[in-house]
């Protein structure tokens, strides 16, 4: 059998390759020179072959071609270690076997570098999305990637320009953001807002819409981040109807001193009628809430407030627009039921 690996027809070397890639009992310096032949000869034993180390799958993942990573990435089981090293330099081929794997172990940072090295593709996006295991900063680091991929695909083709591709892009990806998280179980908001903070998105826009969208659980977790305070502490003085620390709260969050007055407005609106009889959940901004703080900015001399006011015009727009379709979703489901009944009738 050693004769055998200096046979000159790939074919023979194969059918040993296929051969010895089940067994635990094949001769293990034949099964080694084998996965170091031509990667269609090296593939059956890399996928399969019980006799190799974890470190060995590691360096052969390490030195690779795709055809030599992907094979390692369809084995059952794949350990944490050999998926961790797949994602860190694996091929786009080899990473999408890999979490198309259901026996492979693969950790929430691992999923974090394939996002980062592979997310900008679309058929790596749709896999991890289906993952019912895709950690909630990972799956908005997806809708962050798939944001970018956009912006950057319609500049490329001129259909808008950069700085228009970039705010409407980055306004989806808040609100995306912000129905995400209202989506999420509460422990998860937190790691959320982490993320949010290290990849520079926790920005004064994303706490607007979450404070105009209903979503206090997000507002506070945001500001107890930026603050470094208990969230309980962030949620009494956010409730507190006298308002007197909410402004000692918002300086030390690092936020915008010349957007202030809006915050302050939209938090005496909440406090005063509450999003009750608002549709759409904490995911969707509230109409009523953001026309009544816009009424209220817009009679005052706030001069660098401006083009945040223009901000809430955008809001405003969005949130009717939101509402039309919600309306016109329920039209249609109440024809269908109503002629269902007719049916049963």
């Amino acid at each position: 059998m050693i004769m055998l690996l200096d046979d000159a027809s790939p074919l023979v070397r194969r059918a040993m390759s296929e051969a010895f890639a089940g067994s635990d009992q094949a001769p293990p310096t034949v099964v080694h020179a084998l996965a170091n032949d031509q990667a269609d000869v090296a593939a059956p034993l890399l996928a399969r072959s019980p006799l190799f180390l974890d470190a060995d799958l590691v360096d052969a993942v390490a030195t690779g071609e795709p055809e030599r990573q992907a094979a390692i990435a369809s084995r059952t089981p794949l350990p944490a270690a050999v998926a961790a090293a797949i994602a860190e330099v694996g091929s786009a081929e080899a990473c999408l076997v890999l979490i198309e794997n259901p026996h492979a172990e693969v950790a929430p940072f691992s999923l974090d570098r394939i996002v980062v090295r592979h997310g900008h593709l679309a058929v790596i996006r749709d896999v991890l999305l289906a993952r019912d295991d895709l950690p909630v900063p990972t799956r908005q680091a997806l809708v962050a990637k798939l944001s970018q991929t956009l912006a950057d695909f319609v500049t490329s083709r001129e259909w808008l320009a950069a700085d228009r591709a970039h705010r409407v892009t980055n306004e989806a990806c808040e609100k995306a953001t912000v129905a995400l998280a209202a989506g999420s179980p509460n422990g998860e908001v937190r790691p959320l807002i982490r993320h949010l903070r290290v990849s520079g998105q926790l920005t004064g826009g994303i706490v607007l819409r979450a404070l105009l969208s209903g979503n206090l659980a997000l507002f506070e977790e945001a500001l107890a981040e930026l603050t470094d305070l208990p969230p309980a502490r962030v949620a009494g003085i956010v409730h507190d109807r006298r308002g007197g620390g909410f402004r000692a709260l918002y300086d030390k969050a690092g936020l915008p001193a010349a957007t202030y007055p809006v915050f302050r407005e939209a938090l005496d609106a909440m406090r005063e009628d509450g999003f009750q009889g608002e549709p759409g959940g904490a995911s969707r901004l509230k109409r009523r809430i953001i026309e009544r703080v816009l009424t209220r900015c817009e009679g005052e001399a706030l001069g660098d407030v401006q083009p945040l006011l223009t901000l809430l015009r955008r809001f405003a727009a969005e949130a009717a627009r939101e509402e039309a379709r919600l309306f016109c979703d329920e039209l249609v489901a109440d024809d269908r039921v109503e002629a269902g009944a007719i049916r049963a009738a």
